[in-house]
């Protein structure tokens, strides 16, 4: 039986994880899949009373046998439930979540929708139709249109901690990961339990690149919208953001 993953980059979309990925994957110690977002967990069409893991595991070498196996899918910390499937297959996992300012997620996420065709909207109008089609979607999470819903990262972190534990769930910040990569990756690999990682050129993957800023009706809906969300962010993390809320 092929030993199971051993870690997952489970969060935030549009958060860094691409990067993050492409950082591991020069780590000798490290096993990832080609394809860097697996979806297993939060597939619907498994029977998860039985669920079969062979397909899974498929994605990785019966041969290698590195210190540390996993995958990178950043759905897995928004879709409910994931959390408790994970446990499930292995609640040793250690889980790596990269946050970024939620304002600003949210209109990288819809700019990625819109270019691929799956958003017709401008960003104001998916802003005040999100509740809608969220409802459209019950009892499922929206996948396409969460714009807002996906930066509410408290809930989603006590989630996390409450099958794994905090001491499970590494939390970074996308800035850091940008301007001090390598502090972040030796974080990554400590918590892993690997040696640190050689240094690596500083990396940028799927970067955004808009037609035009976000409205600053937008932009001021959405800070009243995560001002106390944010506020508490920095308490639960002991992280200063208020960053987040300027510009």
């Amino acid at each position: 039986m092929q030993r199971r993953l051993s870690f997952l980059i489970c969060g935030t979309q549009k958060g860094g994880t691409t990067a993050l990925v492409h950082y591991l994957q020069q780590h000798p110690d490290v096993a990832l899949p080609e394809c860097k977002e697996l979806h297993f967990f939060d597939d619907e069409t498994i029977n998860w009373q039985r669920p079969n893991y062979r397909k899974y595991h498929q994605h990785f070498s019966r041969d290698d046998d590195p210190k540390a196996r996993g995958e990178a899918t950043p759905i897995y910390m928004y879709w409910e439930p994931s959390a408790e499937r994970i446990w499930r297959y292995n609640p040793a996992m250690r889980l790596i979540v990269i946050l970024r300012n939620p304002i600003t997620r949210a209109y990288s996420h819809w700019s990625m929708e819109r270019g691929r065709g799956a958003e017709q909207l401008s960003f104001g109008e998916a802003l005040a139709a999100e509740a809608d089609r969220s409802r459209s979607t019950l009892p499922l999470q929206d996948r396409v249109g969460s714009y807002v819903d996906r930066g509410f990262y408290c809930a989603q972190l006590r989630r996390l901690w409450r099958f794994f534990g905090r001491e499970a769930v590494l939390v970074l910040r996308q800035e850091d990961l940008l301007e001090q990569h390598q502090v972040c990756l030796d974080r990554v690999c400590a918590h892993l339990g690997l040696p640190p990682m050689p240094p690596v050129a500083a990396e940028r993957r799927h970067e955004g690149h808009y037609d035009q800023p976000m409205d600053a009706d937008c932009k001021h809906r959405l800070r009243e919208l995560f001002w106390h969300e944010i506020c508490q962010l920095e308490a639960m993390l002991g992280w200063d953001c208020r960053s987040w809320l300027q510009g």
